[in-house]
């Protein structure tokens, strides 16, 4: 039994620049908010992200963290396409690899099985192909010979993602409509963080929700942290929805400001409390 337990600063302290770390969730969805702003509370830069992008790669972007960005799209959900992504991909500040959305899972699948490639036909006779020149295309060796698109594996030297719950092993469950595909990242990644609204006894797992609830197995978590609002301000069902006001003030507001007011701080706990005195404002 390995107590895995920690804070948003130590995780960031396993951290290296020039990583390639993978951040969990979907656009503005259970997004490992915290550590992220962790993360952007440290010198580190010069990383490659894979993600199913929100508001995590609007703030590195914005903060000119990452050289490369590998996803299938960096949106707001409510607000179809990331601002600050926007801003900073549209000034040529980092690369771009843009895949499919099937291609990304596949990619990730081949990562988390330690394939180099897995076949896929996503992407074939699109796009994807021309802005994708490395891309290669592999023949099935049997009868039929069909074409597919060999997709990379996905690796990371770490990942992020946030659950509903875990125990200090680093079991995590999610409670809400949908996986994101959070345990692919870990298994697909060197070392794994998982933040969590809630540490829970290892017991407590299998009541709070069906077998199929529990995502995230100990053998692929390297740590993980109890951040409760964590995922704030993307949705974190069914603890708490997204908070629209705050994500369209985010959406508006310049970079500068807004890292001064809200990313200014020591310490998460900085962040909660000016989001609090926001909402107060707006009353």
């Amino acid at each position: 039994m390995t107590d895995k337990t920690m804070t948003p600063d130590e995780v960031v302290g396993r951290l290296r620049s020039g990583m390639t770390l993978g951040i969990g969730g979907w656009g503005s969805r259970r997004k490992p908010m915290a550590l992220v702003r962790a993360l952007l509370r440290s010198e580190i830069t010069d990383l490659t992200v894979i993600a199913y992008g929100g508001p995590d790669v609007g703030l590195l972007a914005a903060a000119g963290r990452i050289s490369r960005l590998v996803t299938p799209f960096v949106t707001l959900d409510s607000i179809p396409l990331e601002p600050h992504y926007r801003a900073a991909r549209e000034s040529g500040a980092f690369a771009l690899t843009e895949y499919d959305e099937a291609m990304f899972m596949w990619g990730l699948h081949a990562a988390a099985n330690r394939l180099p490639f897995l076949p896929v036909r996503a992407g074939l006779g699109s796009d994807v192909m021309r802005v994708n020149p490395e891309l290669r295309t592999v023949t099935s060796p049997y009868a039929d010979g069909e074409e597919f698109v060999a997709v990379p594996a996905l690796r990371m030297d770490a990942a992020l993602v946030h659950l509903s719950r875990a125990d200090r092993l680093g079991n995590g469950q999610y409670l809400g409509p949908d996986p994101y595909f959070d345990d692919l990242f870990c298994e697909a990644a060197d070392t794994a963080y998982v933040s969590c609204e809630q540490l829970v006894e290892s017991a407590e797992l299998a009541k709070s929700g069906p077998l199929q609830s529990l995502l995230v197995s100990r053998h692929a978590v390297t740590g993980v942290v109890e951040t409760p609002n964590g995922a704030h301000f993307t949705s974190c069902v069914p603890d708490y929805d997204r908070d629209e006001a705050f994500q369209k003030m985010y959406a508006t507001t310049p970079w500068p400001e807004f890292a001064a007011r809200f990313l200014s701080g020591p310490g998460e706990h900085d962040y909660q409390s000016a989001v609090r005195a926001w909402h107060e404002e707006q009353q």
